[in-house]
């Protein structure tokens, strides 16, 4: 990370110095461009392509394992957009290089987002202003974020946990659907509570990152669905892959293909295997059949049917992201629609259903606004009063979570392998 700093300070200096000199300066960016990739390359994606080489072609080349750098796909991201947007006139070269390194290494979002373009942040490094109104946000949002992480999410993902451990030729179509809606909700929970929580610690300190979900499982379309899920990546990818290439304003063959483009690339951005690039050319499939294809046809369904369409088919998407391997994801998938010949229901399915169907139903509650709307109506009602109380509730959460954490050890976030 400090060479990445160091030599990206440099460059974009140089790219913005030879400006008046369109080829230099185009072959600096380029340069620069190939530098970033290449690290990130390097250490993501080296063994990857390794593997394949060897499976491909029959050799046995050696090759050790090496450790992803914490954050690394989400600093590189970030310092490719500063890069492109001086190359573009979009904002001006950082000659502080602490400035600069205070953008690449900001610490609430650095391992796992959202993702910070330079454009949004510049006028911050410098003319943030921090108050204690801000901070008691910030430490609100905080809360927020850490209840959905260890109340929430590392609940429910002991049950997915559970049942993706298991013999799929042992366990039930009850069983397999509960285990990957237990990790339907994990996920969402895990990571927006990361975001909620780098969200507030940048307001501690006087800055504003942007949302980065908003809601994702009321959506009534796939294509809803990923303006309201990761919507940092999705910025970064429309405005540096998918604009460049031509956006929508292309012939239909080629939005085609950016539409592909796009979606292969966010599917291998988070991580090198196979199952990824399936995961992102699966909803690149959908996109693109939703575009051309099955909008007006959507348009005509009740709200209901929609979001049961979009949310049975983020399920399916769901199985492959959490996937090890294609070959598991397949083998569970015929279990979850009846094509293997399991039970349909089993005592295991059962208990498992009893024993957290509480827990489901407050995952669901907490999926939508409904909760956000409660606190604010509670927080704006009492605004003046001496004890607020939503302020007991935080400090309640606060407190929930302490306890269970003194007797848990492992609380990884899911996106950290990203």
């Amino acid at each position: 990370m400090i060479g990445t700093i160091l030599a990206d300070y440099f460059l974009a200096i140089l790219i913005d110095r030879n400006k008046h000199d369109e080829g230099k300066c185009k072959f600096i960016f380029i340069l620069t461009i190939i530098f970033n990739v290449s690290i990130l390359g390097f250490f993501k994606y080296f063994g990857f392509f390794i593997d394949n080489i060897n499976s491909i072609f029959h050799v046995n080349i050696p090759f050790e394992g090496l450790a992803l750098p914490i954050g690394i796909s989400f600093y590189t991201f970030q310092v490719l957009s500063y890069i492109v947007d001086v190359y573009l006139g979009k904002v001006e070269v950082q000659h502080n290089i602490i400035n600069f390194a205070t953008y690449v290494t900001m610490f609430p979002q650095l391992v796992a987002g959202p993702i910070v373009q330079y454009q949004t942040i510049e006028t911050q490094l410098n003319t943030r202003k921090e108050s204690v109104i801000k901070f008691g946000e910030g430490v609100e949002r905080f809360i927020q974020g850490l209840g959905k992480k260890v109340l929430l999410a590392n609940n429910i993902g002991m049950l997915w946990t559970t049942v993706s451990a298991m013999e799929i030729s042992s366990i039930s179509v009850l069983t397999a659907w509960l285990g990957i809606i237990a990790y339907t909700f994990q996920i969402y929970f895990d990571f927006s509570g990361y975001s909620d929580m780098a969200i507030g610690l940048g307001k501690m300190f006087g800055f504003d990152f942007m949302e980065n979900f908003n809601y994702p499982y009321i959506s009534k379309s796939v294509t809803e669905f990923w303006r309201r899920w990761h919507i940092s990546l999705g910025t970064w990818f429309r405005e540096y892959i998918y604009i460049p290439l031509g956006g929508n304003r292309v012939s239909m063959p080629k939005q085609i293909r950016n539409i592909f483009v796009v979606w292969c690339l966010t599917g291998f951005w988070h991580g090198a295997s196979w199952n990824f690039v399936i995961w992102g050319l699966y909803y690149g499939v959908l996109l693109f059949l939703e575009k051309f294809a099955l909008k007006s046809v959507l348009e005509k369904l009740p709200n209901s049917v929609k979001h049961i369409y979009t949310m049975l088919l983020v399920i399916i998407g769901w199985l492959f992201f959490a996937s090890e391997d294609l070959g598991f994801a397949v083998d569970y998938l015929k279990v979850m629609f009846f094509v293997s010949g399991n039970a349909i229901i089993d005592n295991a399915g059962i208990f498992y259903l009893y024993t957290n169907i509480v827990m489901m139903i407050i995952l669901l509650v907490f999926s939508t606004p409904v909760i956000k709307q409660v606190l604010e109506n509670i927080a704006r009602k009492y605004r003046d009063k001496l004890i607020n109380p939503s302020l007991v509730i935080y400090g309640l959460v606060l407190f929930l979570v302490t306890a269970y954490l003194v007797n848990e050890t492992y609380n990884p976030f899911l996106y950290f392998r990203f």
